[in-house]
């Protein structure tokens, strides 16, 4: 029995097709890499923290405009945010037991709906979100718990 063999068969070999996936993971590696979905998880983060902070202090303020002046109480004096003292702010609706009361903010909804609380490391009464006041009546609002090494704080 004779046995063909043809010459002309067309395929790729072995060899390419290792090639192709070798080039194909090069780039998947070098693309995850650039792309880094964990740095663009903790920027998001940052970004809702930074709202959050201002949207607080816009609260403060609107209700010291609405009060002639007058703070919310509760809002312990310090030199800078995250400051020494324990003046982090309460989550809405829980008990605020050493923590800074912001509650008349809330009231009938009147300057913000509900306290914003940091998207990673708020506790269950605690916003992990910081605000005190300066020697001149400034309001600093901060969030101690920012990540990459970023500073987010807002005074007025």
């Amino acid at each position: 029995m004779k046995t063909y063999y043809c010459k002309n068969q067309k395929g790729f070999t072995l060899l390419e097709i290792l090639l192709v996936i070798a080039l194909i993971a090069i780039l998947a590696g070098i693309v995850i890499v650039a792309i880094n979905p964990a740095k663009q998880t903790s920027d998001a983060r940052n970004t809702q923290r930074l709202v959050d902070v201002n949207t607080i202090l816009n609260a403060v303020y609107q209700y010291s405009i609405d009060n002639s002046g007058v703070m919310p109480t509760g809002i312990l004096s310090d030199t800078a945010c995250p400051g020494s003292g324990n003046n982090e702010i309460c989550k809405t609706g829980t008990t605020c037991t050493g923590l800074v009361d912001l509650s008349v903010l809330t009231n009938n909804s009147k300057y913000i709906v509900s306290i914003p609380f940091d998207p990673k490391n708020s506790t269950t009464n605690g916003t992990a979100y910081k605000i005190i006041k300066t020697a001149d009546n400034r309001i600093t609002v901060c969030a101690p718990s920012a990540e990459n090494s970023a500073t987010i704080s807002v005074t007025r």
